[in-house]
């Protein structure tokens, strides 16, 4: 299943009603510009193409003019909004056991996302990383609301007793960034380095275990837990590495990751990611030259940084080494290369 292809849950996007309408928008007039229609968005178990919610999010903040349409979405998603998997958190004992509980279902939520979720005995971190490909809007989006969803989720679970929590996000600050100044009991950070991917974590400082929920109910749980599981079992995994690949060494700050801390993120072997990236006619050298390449172009241009900064900032060692692998790709050294871009640009301006 390619990308562009891949289904998730419509539930979650329809949302974005509620945000149109406060604004005076027309919700209606958004989705048929993209193909799309509110009834079919609507039904309890619809789902959408990735490709669709691509367009649909690209649209909409063209036609709100909103930056903060992932944050404002995720204040709105509660525990009650995740169908069965909700239900199982929502019943069970303390709010380490919800967390677990929905790691391990969180396939049914959002299946081109990975949670995963760790508790040290002092604290607990709940970690998520795209698992496909997606733009670059898409996933500052997602990564907005999957975080505010986060802290809904904890505030309902607790009745409002949530810890203090830590936000970390692998985007820049968005212009609506302060924002987040209104959240009680929150520290956040952009623009954070997440390791191997981005991705957005949230850390709660306080043991989950000492959290009791008022809903316990062991026998709700159970039921649950059987019926997630039977729907995980239908859940088909996206297959298109090299897209995903392509995307997370494209959106981590910093030197590039390995092919080592990529296969990790994925729980498979790094001669494994190689054999699925021959499979799609690739390899994770190729890839990693292109993406290297292109951002090299990306921060020459923008004028801003000198040629060893950018060097060093592509984890290059030093910018010798940087300036043969640059000239065997471009034809032309770094430097010749930024000044034709400042050439340009002066021409552009005149």
């Amino acid at each position: 299943m390619q990308p562009s292809d891949y289904l998730v849950p419509a539930r979650y996007y329809a949302r974005i009603a509620e945000l149109f309408a406060s604004d005076g928008l027309d919700l209606t007039a958004l989705l048929e510009s993209v193909g799309l229609s509110m009834p079919a968005l609507a039904r309890p178990e619809a789902q959408i193409r990735v490709s669709d919610v691509d367009r649909l999010l690209v649209r909409a903040a063209e036609i709100s003019s909103r930056s903060d349409l992932g944050f404002e979405l995720g204040k709105r998603l509660s525990a009650s909004s995740h169908s069965f998997v909700g239900f199982g958190m929502l019943n069970s004992r303390n709010l380490d056991q919800a967390l677990r509980f929905e790691a391990q279902y969180f396939g049914l939520i959002m299946p081109s996302f990975r949670m995963r979720y760790a508790n040290d005995g002092e604290t607990g971190e709940v970690r998520l990383t795209p698992r496909i490909a997606m733009s670059h809007v898409s996933l500052a989006f997602h990564l907005e609301a999957i975080g505010m969803a986060a802290i809904r989720e904890i505030d309902d679970l607790t009745g409002h007793r949530r810890p203090p929590c830590r936000l970390r996000l692998s985007i820049m600050p968005p212009p609506h960034v302060r924002l987040y100044d209104r959240i009680p009991n929150l520290r956040y950070e952009f623009g954070a380095d997440l390791g191997a991917t981005p991705g957005v974590s949230l850390t709660l400082l306080g043991n989950p275990r000492e959290f009791p929920l008022a809903m316990a109910d062991p026998h709700a749980r159970a039921v649950a837990e059987s019926r997630c599981q039977a729907m995980l079992d239908q859940v088909t995994r996206a297959r298109a590495f090299a897209d995903w690949v392509a995307m997370t060494l494209r959106e981590v700050s910093g030197a590039l990751p390995t092919l080592d801390e990529l296969a990790a993120t994925l729980n498979i072997s790094p001669r494994t990611l190689n054999r699925y990236l021959a499979r799609e006619g690739t390899t994770f050298r190729t890839l990693a030259g292109k993406i290297q390449h292109d951002l090299a172009c990306e921060r020459l241009a923008g004028q801003t940084q000198s040629v060893t900064e950018v060097a060093y900032s592509l984890g290059f060692s030093d910018s010798s080494n940087f300036a043969r692998a640059f000239r065997a790709r471009e034809g032309c050294s770094p430097r010749t290369y930024q000044r034709r871009k400042a050439l340009m640009k002066l021409v552009d301006s005149a």
